[in-house]
């Protein structure tokens, strides 16, 4: 079977959350795609994870690596970009586990000269530690009954769990949120990503993944609003990662991006001076 779609994951340090989201894809209706970690600085309890993995789903694995330097999540994306081996990538977190026509509904609204941009519901903690495989492979967890009777008190962005394909194809399109390339869900084509330099490797949290969205329309892509039509989960955990000034960085990045319509990154897959 011909591989058409990568699949990028990012993770850290997060080995029970990252093999929930496997199961997720290996429960899905298309098949032809790969999964690439990109995974920033793990111990080996993520490697010896997937190596067992691997050994049940029945998608590839490609595990990329490198020594933990802090949040360096720009630059193992873009590594992980490199190593994918089909023209359209699909990018996505450790954290989130898809519904089972994720990877379908990306397939269905991809177009040429344009990126697709979706979101998430989110969980709280104590159900996203309850889900078992079987919870994921049955589609159960999706259920926003099954949420509500483990706990779930909010029903706010509900829609996105319980619309039908007419419902959701409506929604996409009246929604008032703007199209953005979100990390944990949004795709494009690996030569449209490439043509901007990928991830600007000075950013960490903080809008990194929504400043390469930005030079890709400022390169002329349009982004395409799919937030109701491919799901995920989003299971809760702690960010002790982030400071001020990570995010007062990437706010000045993200500005002269904007005002300057900037394309290319001189800070990205080709380093200027590497």
């Amino acid at each position: 079977m011909k591989l058409d779609t990568s699949i990028i994951i990012s993770t850290y340090n997060s080995p029970v959350w990252l093999e929930k989201v496997l199961y997720g894809y290996n429960n899905q209706t298309y098949q032809m795609f790969e999964v690439v970690i990109a995974d920033d600085g793990s111990t080996s309890k993520t490697s010896e994870m997937l190596e067992r993995l691997k050994e049940e789903v029945f998608y590839p694995i490609i595990h990329v690596w490198h020594e933990d330097d802090g949040f360096q999540k720009t630059k193992i994306l873009n590594k992980a970009i490199q190593k994918c081996s089909t023209p359209y990538i699909i990018m996505s977190d450790g954290d989130c586990i898809p519904r089972k026509d994720f990877i379908e509904q990306h397939v269905k609204y991809r177009v040429e000269g344009s990126f697709l941009s979706a979101g998430y519901f989110k969980l709280p903690i104590k159900i996203s530690e309850s889900i078992s495989k079987e919870d994921i492979y049955t589609e159960r967890c999706f259920d926003i009954n099954w949420l509500t009777k483990h706990g779930l008190k909010s029903f706010l962005k509900s829609a996105k769990l319980t619309s039908g394909v007419i419902k959701a194809a409506i929604l996409n399109r009246l929604t008032p949120t703007t199209p953005s390339w979100n990390g944990h869900n949004a795709s494009g084509w690996k030569s449209d990503i490439l043509a901007v330099n990928g991830f600007d490797e000075r950013m960490q949290y903080g809008g990194e993944d929504r400043e390469l969205g930005e030079r890709l329309v400022n390169n002329g892509l349009k982004p395409k609003q799919i937030r109701y039509s491919a799901v995920c989960l989003h299971l809760d955990h702690p960010r002790g990662y982030v400071t001020e000034e990570m995010i007062a960085n990437n706010k000045s990045i993200r500005e002269a991006t904007n005002s300057n319509n900037s394309v290319w990154t001189d800070f990205g897959i080709k380093l200027i001076n590497k």
